[in-house]
């Protein structure tokens, strides 16, 4: 089992309560008609829990795709739900989206409308390469993939390595020369999680069922690292 997500951070400030407040009870309908198909989209927040430094809650979004069935092509709603919490962490507040990083992105501009009435109030929560190199040095004998973008060797766009032994290798210096370091695959030794982190804070944990614990990682783990 993967849980995969992604962490964004607030620009303006606002507090645990102020969010609550402004997300509690939220639920927008949207009539959707097609020939003689008709539909609610139904847009809203539920399951909203307070607790400690954090507040959670399921954003839940009906959306319309197209299936083809005995020679037809007739439209079907959909439901996509994503679990979801907000945290402070020394004096910003992030949002993590526990859902694969195109969904989880446009559910960050879709709540950043609710709380902030445009897009824009809810961004990437960026970890630079050499925060991403810093996490790899404190496990380096459990890296097992790394990404360079940014690489300056012409019709070059992206440098990667695989192997369990590639920090005995002088091609990860090279690399670190020539390009940033974007993607890292490392097991955690104080979880044993086997975790894929981004530059842009989509991290995915390959070896995990649930995602409570998977917002616990974040939130101790990612969180100190991002910018």
């Amino acid at each position: 089992m993967v849980v995969a997500g992604k962490v964004f951070r607030l620009v303006e400030p606002l507090s645990l309560a102020e969010t609550g407040s402004m997300l509690e009870g939220y639920h927008t309908e949207e009539p959707y008609e097609e020939g003689d198909y008709k539909f609610t989209l139904v847009t809203e927040v539920v399951g909203l829990l307070p607790k400690e430094n954090m507040l959670k809650g399921v954003y839940s979004h009906d959306h319309v795709i197209n299936v083809f069935h005995r020679g037809k092509v007739m439209p079907l709603p959909r439901t996509v739900e994503a679990l979801f919490s907000f945290s402070e962490h020394e004096g910003t507040m992030f949002l993590t989206i526990v859902e694969k990083k195109s969904l989880a992105n446009f559910m960050a501009n879709k709540l950043s409308e609710i709380l902030f009435e445009k897009k824009g109030g809810v961004v990437e929560a960026r970890i630079s390469p050499e925060t991403l190199r810093e996490f790899h040095l404190k496990n380096p004998e459990d890296t097992k993939i790394t990404f360079f973008d940014n690489v300056d060797i012409p019709n070059v766009n992206k440098l990667s390595l695989y192997g369990p032994d590639l920090i005995n290798t002088s091609l990860f210096e090279d690399y670190g020369k020539h390009g940033d370091l974007w993607y890292i695959v490392a097991r955690s030794k104080k979880y044993g999680y086997v975790v894929g982190v981004t530059r842009d804070a989509s991290v995915t944990i390959f070896n995990l069922t649930e995602k409570e614990k998977y917002l616990e990682y974040v939130t101790k783990e990612i969180y100190p690292l991002t910018m």
